[in-house]
């Protein structure tokens, strides 16, 4: 690592890094803000069912007292809880003939924050994942260890159904889109009544990937039942983003040295010596343009100006030796990272930045094996209309021969099977309204890292820049968007990506104390919530960042470790 310089910052008066700190003044929501009673669970768990007096279409499967410790994160046990578990709206498909229902578990602190906490999870759920509440980055914490109530749920389906063939029953589209968010809301707050003697003083959503998706999906239709929403890397656009992704991938194919119809096969297009050239390059370009050649590139958007793929990258005059890549090699990585568009031209994605992160561990899967083994399913069958099983046979010879402009016109179809298309049941009504969410009072904070490979970050800086319209020029007085230097999707990558989100959002939702800079670290050797592979060996193993919200930027202030967060600044030139 050599030696940061200077920047002009050096004489700036820097502030206290930390999640209290106020950006531009309380918000106007503040008088609003209380926070939460505890509360202690009345008897016992085991008794808990015969307290319920009959929940609407719900069938209480269990519930059972887990001791202290039983359930760990990071090490650190987890306080004394209930777990129920249950099923919604049993129903069979008239149209594929299986049994669908929506399976859930609630984890029920014993002593109790006051607080409710909607997990979202990720990909095509069909699995009841353990009700934790990930706060976002690194598992240090969650919404449990916090002493929240939480609940997580399949969304309406199971993988051992056929994975993504339950896209065939129009229902169980609807729910993962969304209405199995409508029908457990309700009941997890009556559940919580029962249990404590009063429902919840606060409510709250979270997830990533998918489950960010869920997140803003819950804003933005469920307003008046939450108060606060943490969104991870949010595929708000998640039909589009995954069709581009097979684009992506069709393109990939073209200068691919391999069967492309395999992920390794697709891989040979951009391996991944390749890919940590590209990400040096892009380093050597714009390291420094923060103040300080530490391997993070906090400037995206004039990195994005400085860096230039043909002239940055050596053009191969032989053969690829993985120091130089050839014209139809960088013309295919042009295209990708311009975003993807019809034949026409016509861009139906969000572009993806270059940076650093290219190059880490995380890429391959996403680029190589989700278009093939993932995106294949989910395109052709939950958001087609109509949908095609030939996507459930042969993956990959769904995505390397599918139409892209016929599919696009397939994702905003419908016909008497299927009212709703994809771009309905999936996506928000109104992407960039948070006005409900704000007349409320209601808080989001959404983070995603720069490099993430499916679900692009421009997309959501589009989001969020589109906020201005519906929130009198002030989008913060709702919304903080926290972009993260050189993360893959949702966690990993050459960067600091363990940080706790929930705590400020809380002291948000409940004190009206705004977030601003927010301190992230690496989760280098010896990280209690696991290691990130992808940290470089010559980085501090704790090395911290602030992490600032858009459209800030951190930089060095000239003197101090650069391996800590205190000597940097968030700068909004």
């Amino acid at each position: 690592m050599s030696h940061p310089r200077p920047h002009p910052l050096a004489a700036a008066s820097i502030a206290a890094l930390g999640w209290a700190a106020l950006l531009g003044g309380a918000p106007a929501a503040s008088a609003a803000a209380q926070p939460a009673e505890p509360a202690t669970l009345l008897g016992s768990c085991e008794d808990l069912p015969s307290k319920l007096g009959g929940l609407p279409n719900t069938v209480i499967t269990g519930s059972t007292t887990v001791a202290a410790g039983v359930l760990t994160l990071a090490g650190q046990p987890i306080a004394e809880h209930c777990r129920v578990t249950g099923q919604m709206n049993t129903r069979v498909s008239p149209v594929d003939g299986k049994t669908y229902a929506i399976g859930f578990e609630m984890r029920l602190p014993k002593a109790w924050s006051g607080r409710f906490f909607h997990q979202g999870n990720g990909g095509i759920d069909g699995q009841v994942l353990t009700a934790m509440g990930a706060s976002g980055g690194g598992p240090l914490t969650s919404a449990l260890m916090q002493g929240f109530a939480v609940l997580s749920s399949d969304a309406g389906h199971t993988l051992a159904q056929g994975g993504p063939a339950f896209g065939l029953d129009p229902q169980a589209r609807l729910d993962y889109g969304y209405q199995a968010v409508g029908s457990l809301t309700p009941m997890a707050k009556q559940l919580l009544t029962a249990a404590y003697d009063k429902g919840p003083d606060r409510s709250y959503f979270g997830g990533c990937s998918n489950g960010g998706r869920h997140t803003l999906v819950a804003a933005a239709r469920y307003a008046a039942d939450y108060d606060g929403f943490l969104a991870g890397a949010p595929g708000y656009h998640l039909p589009l983003a995954a069709l581009a992704n097979i684009w992506g991938a069709q393109r990939y194919a073209t200068v691919a040295t391999g069967d492309p119809k395999t992920p390794a096969g697709l891989e040979t297009a951009f391996t991944a010596t390749e890919r940590t050239m590209l990400a040096n390059a892009v380093l050597a370009r714009c390291d420094a343009l923060d103040g300080a050649t530490d391997g993070l590139v906090q400037d995206t958007r004039a990195c994005q100006r400085a860096f230039k793929l043909n002239r940055d990258v050596p053009t191969c005059r032989g053969d690829r030796d993985g120091t130089c890549l050839t014209r139809d090699q960088k013309a295919v990585i042009a295209s990708i990272s311009r975003g993807a568009t019809t034949s026409s031209g016509e861009r139906f994605y969000a572009p993806f930045p270059y940076d650093a992160g290219i190059g880490g561990s995380g890429t391959a899967f996403w680029e190589f094996t989700a278009p093939l083994a993932l995106d294949s399913g989910a395109v052709g069958v939950i958001f087609k209309v109509p949908p095609s099983t030939d996507a459930l046979t042969d993956g990959p010879g769904f995505s390397l021969g599918l139409d892209i402009d016929q599919t696009l016109a397939e994702l905003n179809a419908t016909n008497d099977t299927y009212g709703e298309s994809a771009m309905s049941f999936m996506t928000p009504p109104a992407d960039d309204d948070l006005s409900d969410v704000h007349r409320r009072g209601g808080k989001v904070i959404v983070y995603h890292g720069v490099s993430d490979p499916i679900f692009s970050v421009k997309d959501t800086v589009t989001w969020y820049r589109g906020l201005l319209r519906h929130s009198a020029g002030k989008p913060s007085d709702v919304a903080r968007l926290y972009p993260i230097p050189g993360m893959g999707h949702c966690a990993g990558g050459p960067s600091t990506d363990q940080v706790d989100f929930l705590s400020p959002l809380v002291a948000w939702v409940e004190q009206g104390i705004a977030p601003q800079s927010l301190v992230a670290s690496a989760r280098g050797p010896g990280n209690l919530g696991g290691v990130n592979a992808d940290v470089p060996a010559n980085w501090a193993a704790d090395r911290t960042r602030p992490l600032c919200p858009y459209p800030q930027v951190a930089r060095y202030a000239g003197t101090g470790d650069v391996e800590r967060a205190q000597n940097w600044v968030c700068t909004s030139d």
